[in-house]
């Protein structure tokens, strides 16, 4: 005969089999049709589950596979696992855990997340089911044209869904956020190191702490502390969406070294120096990922010290007629002027470049295409017979073109003939005046 101590590992064998079988011949089907409904219903937004399974061990669980909410797949999950204690099982209110697997974003749902965000809870659905906490495993935002790091999230909730604790953190390390509760708000502290922004401008940031209040639907960054390119970006910023997104703060710059920056920006013109500044930005819409579209700037700012790479100003224009530019550099003691933009349009003004031998004044535009138009006018300090040259800029942001205005070309030409040398400089005067008019008359009577 069996003994007894045999008998109990054969039946708990057998057990265990069933708990991994039994699994797989509950028709689940049925019920993953009824989800889809009130999921949909619940969140406002069109549901599709792929599959779903039960199993028993290591404790029950459901697992859901490829998930998709929203339209043109705003959100999709890879796997959707749910977990019930087993305390809970036979309790009116059931306490669960869920781990999401590999979600995609896109950019598009953040306007439903935000909106079910800013709903508040059904106190019957509350009583019902508490989720005390949610693991996200490798979630990716799938934004056009930017890459983002791939991200791990832990947090852990109150009975009433208040958030008790959380945590964010990128796969790579580079980023890490902390989220902690006081009160009616919850404290909120992002730390980056050695993170290259995923932007058309990928700029290394060495390290940087944002200090951020979060309360109802308004988001407070009480402090900003960037340290990039030698130098340091301090500020504060806020962003709210009770009706409309809206989003405003101010930004300090101080001892930035440029080259680097803006050797990406072009590599045939650029500058070296350091960039101090002063400025702000705002913005509003109606939906959130619209919010960078709309996004206006003003700032203040100085390169000292500096050298203007691949433009020689003084030798285009001392030279007074159109050719190729070959490169050369223009040193500077000061490079100052306003900034100002609009979504993708920026507009440089109140331009001025200071050096031993030369005074530029000027403004120049940057179109959405990042074509650019604008003039400079060039005092040569060490010269008696040519003062305020005027240039034309034109070309694009990474091939920018500057060329001696064209009626001021035919005006020096004219005013050298007629008086040599000092003609020069009050035939450029007369023949920039005259082209002002023409241009005048051109609008009035078509071109």
């Amino acid at each position: 005969m069996m003994n007894k101590p045999k008998k109990i590992v054969i039946a708990l064998l057998i057990v265990i089999g069933l708990l991994l079988i039994v699994p797989f011949l509950i028709p689940l089907q049925t019920y993953l049709r009824q989800a889809e409904h009130l999921a949909s219903e619940q969140l406002g937004q069109p549901v599709s589950i792929g599959s779903a399974h039960l199993f028993f061990l290591p404790s029950p669980h459901v697992t859901a596979h490829d998930i998709v909410l929203g339209k043109n797949q705003a959100l999709k999950i890879d796997a959707l696992v749910l977990t019930p204690t087993l305390t809970s099982l036979f309790s009116d209110t059931k306490t669960i855990d869920l781990q999401f697997k590999k979600p995609i974003i896109k950019k598009s749902a953040l306007d439903f997340i935000a909106a079910l965000s800013s709903n508040k809870q059904n106190g019957s659905d509350t009583a019902k089911v508490h989720v005390r906490h949610i693991e996200v495993d490798e979630l990716e935002l799938a934004w056009p044209n930017m890459m983002l790091p791939v991200l791990n999230a832990d947090m852990t909730l109150s009975a009433t869904h208040a958030l008790e604790l959380a945590s964010l953190a990128s796969t790579d390390g580079a980023l890490k956020v902390d989220v902690i509760p006081n009160g009616e708000e919850q404290l909120i502290a992002l730390n980056i190191k050695k993170w290259t922004l995923p932007a058309d401008l990928p700029l290394l940031i060495d390290q940087a702490k944002f200090e951020m209040r979060l309360k109802g639907s308004q988001l407070a960054v009480s402090s900003i502390d960037i340290e990039m390119y030698g130098g340091k970006i301090t500020g504060e910023a806020n962003l709210s969406w009770t009706k409309n997104w809206k989003l405003n703060g101010k930004v300090h710059v101080d001892h930035l070294a440029v080259q680097q920056p803006s050797r990406m920006l072009s590599k045939s013109v650029y500058l070296s120096g350091h960039l101090f500044a002063d400025g702000n930005f705002s913005s509003a819409a109606k939906e959130a990922g619209s919010l960078s579209e709309s996004l206006q700037t003003n700032f203040q700012f100085k390169v000292n010290n500096g050298v203007l790479h691949g433009l020689d100003l003084v030798k285009i224009a001392s030279v007074l007629i159109k050719q190729k530019q070959d490169g050369g550099e223009t040193q500077f003691d000061t490079f100052s002027g306003m900034l100002n933009s609009v979504g993708k349009q920026y507009h440089l003004r109140n331009l001025d470049i200071s050096s031993g031998l030369l005074l530029a004044k000027g403004q120049v535009k940057v179109k959405s295409n990042k074509a650019l138009t604008g003039t400079l006018t060039v005092d040569l300090k060490n010269s008696m017979g040519l003062a305020g040259i005027p240039l034309d800029v034109f070309g694009t942001v990474s091939s920018p073109l500057v060329f001696p205005n064209k009626a001021a070309l035919a005006g020096a030409i004219a005013g050298s003939a007629v008086l040599p040398g000092v003609g020069t400089s009050l035939g450029i005067k007369a023949g920039e005046k005259a082209g002002e008019a023409f241009n005048k008359l051109k609008g009035l009577f078509g071109n």
